[in-house]
This record gives structure tokens, C-alpha cells and sequence, in this order.
């Protein structure tokens, strides 16, 4: 009954939001996570400042109208071209922002980080850099 109940909620969010709900929900918690990380760590090291929280939280914010931005000028360009991955992108870019810092306050927690896996990040949100670089100077896949 219970996992039916979940599966049927799954389903019901999926048809409403898409893949684009869920790349948001990702985004969302990989916040709350680097939040959670971030206080754990800076509580273990004796060095939590409500200064210091209270930033990254308006950092937090900063970067969900960043996310807003995208997704109006989404709508613009869809309107104009029907290409709209701007906002993708820029959700895309802040989940490896956010997981980067994520792992980073992990190993100051003391747990052991794959090296590979700081790579993996870095190289993904380089990726993305490419393509949003890619989108700003107009030029075309085809050449």
C-alpha cells in the first residue's frame, strides 16, 4: 500500500512537472543538503556564525532569481526561436555548484572524499561552462 501510494505520488508530480520539476526538486535539496553540510561543518570546526549563515542564505536566494532570470529569458527566447535550455543550464550549473560544496563539507566533517569524485564535479560543471559559453557567443553546432 505504501509504495503504491509513493509511486502514485511520484507519478502524479512527474505528469505535473516533468523532468524540469524534478531537475528543480534536485536542485532544491542538493541546497538544503550544502546548508545542512555546511552548518555541521562549521559547528564541528566551533566556528558557526549566524553572520555566516545568514549570508549563505542570501546566497541561496541569489542564485534561486539567477534561476528565475533563466527562466524568463526561457520564455523569451521561446518565443522568438523555440530553444529553451537557458534556465537547464543554469540549474544544471548550480546542482555542481551545490554538490561541489556539498563534498567539500563533507571532507571538513572528516569523512574521506574520492578524489575522482571532486573531478567528476569539476569536469561536469566545466562542461556546462562550454555549453552556457557556447549559448552567449550565438555560434551555431554546425560548422
Amino acid at each position: 500500500g505504501f509504495k503504491a501510494a509513493v509511486a502514485a505520488v511520484l507519478g502524479c508530480l512527474t505528469a505535473l512537472w516533468g523532468w524540469f520539476g524534478w531537475l528543480v526538486v534536485a536542485w532544491v535539496v542538493c541546497m538544503l543538503l550544502d546548508y545542512g553540510t555546511g552548518t555541521a561543518a562549521a559547528l564541528r570546526a566551533g566556528e558557526w556564525s549566524s553572520k555566516v549563515a545568514r549570508d549563505g542564505l542570501w546566497h541561496k536566494l541569489g542564485a534561486v532569481v539567477a534561476v528565475l532570470v533563466a527562466a524568463i529569458l526561457d520564455g523569451v527566447i521561446g518565443l522568438i526561436r523555440y530553444e529553451v535550455f537557458a534556465s537547464v543550464l543554469v540549474l544544471v550549473w548550480y546542482i555542481m555548484t551545490e554538490l561541489g560544496s556539498i563534498v567539500e563539507n563533507v571532507g571538513a566533517l572528516g569523512a574521506p572524499v574520492p578524489a575522482w569524485l571532486r573531478k567528476a564535479i569539476a569536469a561536469l560543471e566545466s562542461t556546462v561552462d562550454g555549453a552556457g559559453d557556447k549559448l552567449g557567443s550565438g555560434q551555431d553546432d554546425e560548422k
